[in-house]
């Protein structure tokens, strides 16, 4: 079989629209009107939608700037600073002169050759003002369940004269692109306010409708896709992605429970659209409870699936399932990617999915029949997982993370196992599952992919990280648990043929965070990384060709025209950065600030430590928790030389401790028991649980003058100061740490709240800026959600962390954070 691919060509396109016109409302005929193929590209170099067109293909027929000519490539405009101390990642979209973005909860348009902000719309009004008076705005009160209405991040689709967010509480809104004003306002979830339900994507306008998303599936509801009017809001369809009783695909959820009521298979990417075939394609993610498999066994359709759905009713056509009943948190998250395929000598309309664990599927969206072979393998088994026998895969494709094999040559810490990309998780305690297995994660989505259709090549950003899955007694506990020394993550740019096997790979600085390359007719792949810098590589063999600090990790780039110059521009920071030939070369890259300062890597300050940790989880509604009994309490602790610190067992199996260089160790303690280790010199102890090896910690002791309760550089925090760290340090450990870590130190997707990358963000800002931003857009499964004080109290611990003292005392009040300016290493007033 010969195959190859192809683009678009002027008689399909005529084709095309012949046969709209016959069947689509004049709005279609309008949307499509300033589109240039069936794919929706636009006309005039615009970025009208996160992926570049219906198409998702991240591609810009743009051609300025090429491979001959990237290394020109300078500053064009940095954008004045976002609100609120907001720091973004969104994606741009762009039309007729302006760029849109969303940082906090402000949306803004910006002049795209200027970077000067025309306006700007805030989304959550009514947010607490302290002792402000509520603005002019007060009204959108009305049309939204604000504190909670902030953009979700993911971008923003436009067309027919408006623009388009999704926002955290459900709700999808309209604003007129040209003044900023609020159209509508739809609710796409449940009337009353609900942890978690958010319009998780960006939406998509196309035949007069904005197709959207609802990401609940975490939460114990079930996702649901939605077209709703775009003149008015009004929703023309919804589709829940678990079916009811009656409906095609219930048959594979147990019929002695509901589980299928609160099933999962939330909605995380933003829809393709084929106005040719009529269809809308979503995928979905997970299903719940996600690990654990006992309580929904079958296959629980339509979770971990492409859905096919008619644009005009929802209808579904086809649907192809990529993991069959998931217990490994495998949601489908990078959007579809349409794209021409010959095969025999015939066009066939194609579309690329990325799997979670990396494998790239090429379905005929007509169809959804695989376009190359696809088998079923056996994968390891668990009987109390209920797992699937086996899971499909591409037979000629390989996987853009990294493998067991990988992982073996990279070594395995100390007490742990190593499973597969597909292992189940243990069962708890006292089963016999082993407890010390890490596994590949999933971890290929949140990003975007790309496709080019010059170089015939798909382009996707993964990282790829081992984690330590286990599921907890109570089974609807999510929560990633457990501490692991020494784990490290390795991120890449791939290239991906038409046969599913990698072309070139580029190795990244890790952790990057998600966003999603661009791809030109300039064969040129620009993407951000994790130490930031925002590079240009070679689309056809990945060559750098040019690199451009900007200080922060970015998002997604876009790229446009205007007045025959090519821009591309990102978010990065608190700023929108835009390119061009000629601009202004990069700066150098800066010393780190406050390289010599210690901070949280230090540890908690703490006398006593526990054998056995409690975990909440901050996905599930209610308090759930999950009882560890393989991580100390805390994992890293600091205490003064000459000073004692207590090991207490606070669980359910014996525990002896043990350092790592052998000075020093505890008897085996039983439950309940206790035992005093005196530590005398300043240093690093790490320790390990003899009985369960994998279960390891870290004292660091420091001398008694720079013990931070002995130090005399500072006013100590009075009593009632003190009580306010300690909550506050518990506050972030319930609302935050899942995110940015118990260390503080930042995960993938969250950026770090301590050390010289915090410090340089928030330098210029005052401690107000810090606040403000923590209580409009934290946590982010239900920002603003929480009391004010418990913001303020995490604001001073985050200070306190930091080592930027504030005035002893308790911090509560608006006054005191505006005083406070963070500046070099100290807060300065």
């Amino acid at each position: 079989m010969l195959l190859s691919i192809s683009t678009p060509v002027a008689s399909c396109w005529i084709y095309c629209l012949l046969c709209l016109s016959a069947s689509l409302s004049a709005q279609s005929s309008e949307a499509l009107s300033a589109a240039t193929d069936y794919y929706g590209r636009p006309a005039q170099g615009d970025w009208p939608l996160v992926g570049g067109d219906w198409s998702n293909s991240r591609y810009s027929s743009l051609s300025l700037v090429s491979k001959a000519n990237v290394h020109r490539l300078g500053n064009a405009w940095k954008s004045e600073a976002f609100h609120d101390g907001a720091t973004s990642r969104s994606p741009i979209v762009a039309k007729s002169g302006r760029l849109y973005v969303s940082a906090g909860r402000i949306i803004y348009a910006l002049d795209a050759k200027t970077g000067k902000t025309v306006w700007s719309h805030n989304t959550a009004p009514d947010a607490p003002p302290h002792e402000v008076a509520l603005n002019r705005e007060l009204e959108l009160a009305k049309w939204l369940n604000t504190p909670n209405s902030v953009p979700n991040g993911k971008g923003m689709g436009l067309g027919g004269g408006h623009i388009f967010a999704g926002l955290k509480d459900g709700h999808v809104i309209a604003l007129d692109d040209v003044r900023g004003d609020l159209i509508w306002a739809t609710q796409t979830g449940l009337d009353q306010p609900k942890k978690g339900k958010l319009a998780a994507v960006a939406p998509t306008f196309a035949a007069g409708s904005v197709f959207s998303g609802l990401a609940d599936g975490d939460h114990n509801l079930r996702g649901r896709m939605a077209a709703l009017d775009a003149a008015n809001g009004e929703i023309r369809w919804q589709r829940f992605a678990i079916p009811e009783p009656g409906q095609t695909g219930h048959e594979t959820w147990p019929s002695y429970n509901d589980t299928w009521r609160f099933g999962g298979g939330g909605v995380w990417t933003n829809p393709a659209i084929d106005l040719e075939l009529g269809l809308a394609y979503f995928t979905t993610g997970n299903p719940t409870p996600a690990y654990a498999g006992d309580l929904r066994p079958g296959s629980n359709l339509f979770t971990c699936s492409v859905l096919a759905l008619d644009i005009r009713t929802g209808e579904l056509r086809w649907h192809f399932q990529l993991v069959h009943h998931d217990v490994y948190e495998a949601d489908i998250g990078i959007p579809v990617v349409l794209y021409d395929s010959i095969i025999d000598g015939r066009r066939r309309k194609a579309l690329a999915v990325m799997r979670a664990d990396g494998y790239l599927f090429q379905l005929d969206r007509a169809t959804g029949a695989p376009l190359l072979p696809v088998v079923e393998r056996a994968v390891p088994q668990l009987e109390s997982q209920r797992t699937s026998a086996t899971q499909p895969f591409p037979v000629l494709g390989e996987s853009v993370l990294l493998s067991c094999i990988d992982w073996q040559n990279k070594g395995v810490p100390m007490g742990f196992s190593l499973g597969c990309m597909w292992t189940p998780p243990a069962s708890p305690p006292p089963s016999e599952h082993q407890q010390n297995v890490l596994a590949p994660f999933p971890s290929a989505k949140g990003s975007m992919m790309a496709y080019n259709p010059e170089t015939k090549l798909f382009y996707v950003q993964a990282t790829s990280f081992l984690h330590w899955p286990r599921r907890s007694h109570d089974p609807y506990f999510l929560n990633w648990v457990g501490a692991v020394p020494g784990l490290k993550t390795f991120t890449s740019l791939t290239a991906i043929n038409h046969t599913g096997r990698v072309a070139w790979s580029q190795s990244m600085p890790s952790p990057s965070a998600p966003g999603g390359p661009l791809t030109t007719a300039g064969k040129l792949v620009f993407q951000s990384t994790g130490d930031g810098d925002f590079k240009a590589f070679s689309a056809t063999d990945g060559k750098p060709l040019w690199s451009f600090y900007l200080g922060n990790s970015g998002g997604p780039a876009a790229t446009y025209e205007i007045e025959g110059q090519q821009y591309v521009a990102l978010t990065a920071g608190s700023n929108v950065w835009a390119f061009k030939l000629g601009g202004a070369p990069a700066p150098n890259r800066p010393a780190k600030l406050h390289a010599s300062k210690a901070l949280p890597d230090a540890g908690t300050p703490t006398r006593e430590i526990a054998t056995t940790s409690l975990h909440r989880s901050l996905v599930e509604p209610g308090s759930r928790y999950f009882i560890d009994e393989f991580t100390f309490d805390p994992v890293k602790a600091r205490i003064a030389s000459n000073e004692k610190m207590l090991f207490v067992n606070n669980g359910n199996m014996n525990h002896e401790i043990v350092s790592l260089d052998g000075s020093w160790k505890t008897p085996r303690l039983s439950p309940t028991e206790e035992f005093w280790v005196t530590f005398e010199k300043p240093g690093n102890y790490p320790y390990y649980c003899k009985d369960h090896p994998w279960s390891q910690g870290e004292i660091v002791v420091v001398a008694e003058s720079r013990s931070r309760a002995s130090s005399s550089t500072d006013s100590p925090p009075t009593k009632e100061g003190s009580a306010q760290l300690l909550n506050g340090r518990q506050q972030y450990v319930e609302h935050c740490s899942r995110c940015h870590g118990d260390d503080l130190l930042g995960r993938t997707n969250a950026p770090p709240l301590a050390g010289s990358t915090f410090l340089e963000r928030w330098e210029t800002r005052s401690a107000l800026d810090l606040f403000d931003n923590m209580r409009t857009t934290m946590p982010q499964t239900n920002p603003g959600g929480l009391a004010s004080d418990v913001y303020f109290d995490i604001t001073a611990y985050l200070l306190e962390e930091n080592e930027l003292r504030h005035t002893p005392g308790v911090l509560d009040n608006v006054v005191k954070l505006k005083e406070l300016k963070i500046s070099g290493n100290h807060v300065a007033r």
